[in-house]
């Protein structure tokens, strides 16, 4: 059983707000920061279009092992203040830092046994704070990638290509349309805007958030990080390559353990047979598969007695 109540926080001249979990017993309990993926995402990890609930579950999940959360709405989302598409990456490393400083001064929490737990982007965002030094005890990464953001979209651009409805193939294939030099070319021309916001392809994107992430190279900062570290991906993630695991391993600046899940995928749901994306609206009517919950906690429990 637990208890959740509203924490409020301020990152500069915005307001974010979220949801602190915490289980029942005695207190202070270790503490967890949920970091999202990307996109415009809520503090249980839904999109408008996707109700991935990745935060929601992970919480409640770690509230059973006696583990307190807090998970928030990104800028511009839910009860937070801001504009999405002016949030940079950096911006959202900023967002985790003062999110980070609300549990620690939560009476709650024990701020000597506090970890970050990040999903996709929100892996990185967990590497670049924790490089920044601070009361961070251990980063659990999640399907996340060890190589600069421009090489992962080109990686996830030529394994999407297979998974792709067999109309959409054909018409790549007639148009003699070579999918990942296109990704390239999109990159190419975000990375030569100046605004936050730019439009590509017909479409408002987030440019000041393609430009920082498409140039961050996780690798310096997981040198400086000498925390232990729990990185895990599942062996069908189509959004971020397994081989990964070996180059976070191989940077980090303390001891490693990877884990690659069979037949989980980038939304950490399991998926047998040929991965899919058509897959996700299906997958996500179900949790977080336990083996991601349960690998967490074990380890997570490990290190925080």
């Amino acid at each position: 059983m637990s208890t959740e109540r509203e924490l409020v926080f301020t990152s500069g001249p915005f307001r974010l707000a979220g949801t602190l979990t915490v289980p029942d017993g005695g207190g202070p309990h270790p503490g967890v920061l949920l970091l999202p993926g990307s996109g415009p995402l809520d503090r249980d990890g839904n999109h408008r279009r996707l109700p991935l609930g990745i935060s929601r579950d992970l919480a409640t999940a770690l509230a059973t092992a006696g583990i307190a959360a807090l998970r928030y709405d990104r800028r511009g989302v839910g009860a937070s203040s801001g504009r999405f598409l002016r949030t940079g990456f950096h911006d959202n490393v900023d967002d985790a830092a003062a999110a980070l400083a609300a549990l620690t001064a939560a009476g709650e929490v024990d701020p000597e046994r506090l970890f970050l737990v990040g999903h996709s982007e929100g892996a990185l965002t967990a590497t670049a704070l924790a490089a920044r030094g601070g009361p961070v005890a251990g980063l659990v990464l999640l399907a996340g990638t060890g190589r600069p953001g421009t090489e992962a979209l080109r990686w996830q651009a030529a394994r999407l290509l297979p998974s792709l409805p067999a109309p959409v193939r054909l018409l790549l294939r007639l148009t003699r349309t070579d999918l990942v030099a296109k990704v390239a070319r999109n990159h190419e021309k975000i990375l030569a805007t100046t605004g936050d916001v730019a439009r590509v392809g017909g479409r408002r994107v987030n440019a000041r958030w393609f430009r920082e992430f498409l140039s961050y190279d996780p690798r310096p900062d997981l040198a400086r990080i000498h925390a232990p570290v729990l990185a895990l991906t599942g062996d069908k993630d189509l959004q971020v390559d397994p081989a990964d695991l070996a180059v976070i391993a191989a940077n980090a600046g303390g001891p490693v353990e990877t884990l690659r899940l069979p037949d989980v995928t980038h939304v950490l749901r399991r998926q047998p047979g040929t991965p899919s994306l058509r897959a996700y609206r299906t997958e996500v009517r179900q949790p977080v598969d336990p083996s991601v919950t349960d690998s967490v906690m074990h380890w997570l429990t490990a290190r925080s007695r």
